[in-house]
């Protein structure tokens, strides 16, 4: 039986040494996504109507505020050089029998580590030690990646990488792995979030007027 399999990517958002990019096949079981908001309410619930409301714009008086935590979710991806190793026509054919998929993997622990601004704005592994001499250049701070599959394209930090190897090569290098990604979206006022939000809207707009057909449908496909 043949699977469709859909290309991810993950690239590091900015000028970084070496370049981090990593391209993977996509068709996981599941993909955990959470979020969550704090939910802060007055301390005398009778004042004012309390938690109670009738109208629309009542509403906003049920709770005195509100903080949304940015969204985290993780996924699995199978890393896996069998079919490069063993064609000998597809790209990456002598790394593969050479290296199996630790390329990959490197990738994945460099996006993981901190960075620090180099010279120029370049940016690199802070464990190196080789930032500039202001101190605005030795600040460590994460990358920011995009992640790429399907229709989504989120900006998002890698926050850990679980790698399981279940297959090596002679070398005890490994050639197949599982590894699960955790991730938290970096939400606020950059193009790709507020894009992803646009389609947010029109995925529950798209929603609304499913169920408003589907309702119609029921209603007079009855009365008929």
């Amino acid at each position: 039986m043949l699977i469709n399999l859909t290309r991810g990517l993950l690239v590091e958002y900015g000028l970084s040494l070496p370049p981090l990019v990593l391209q993977f096949e996509f068709n996981p079981e599941t993909v955990s996504r959470t979020r969550t908001i704090n939910i802060v309410t007055g301390n005398a619930p009778g004042t004012r109507g309390g938690y109670d409301f009738t109208l629309p714009n009542e509403t906003p008086r049920v709770a005195q505020g509100v903080t949304v935590e940015p969204e985290q979710f993780s996924l699995e991806i199978l890393l896996d050089a069998t079919d490069r190793m063993s064609d000998p026509n597809l790209p990456g054919h002598p790394i593969a029998n050479e290296f199996g998929i630790e390329p990959e993997l490197d990738t994945l622990r460099s996006m993981v580590e901190p960075k620090s601004q180099g010279p120029g704005g370049v940016q690199m592994l802070s464990s190196l030690g080789l930032g500039g001499k202001k101190a605005f250049q030795r600040d460590e701070h994460p990358s920011v990646l995009l992640l790429v599959w399907g229709t989504h394209i989120l900006p998002v930090f890698l926050k850990s990488v679980q790698v399981e190897e279940t297959a090596h090569l002679p070398t005890l290098r490994p050639y197949r792995a599982r590894v699960t990604l955790s991730f938290q979206v970096i939400e606020g006022n950059n193009p790709f979030y507020q894009v992803e939000k646009v389609r947010q809207m029109v995925g529950a707009a798209m929603n609304l007027a499913a169920g408003l057909s589907g309702s119609f449908s029921t209603s007079f496909g009855g009365s008929l």
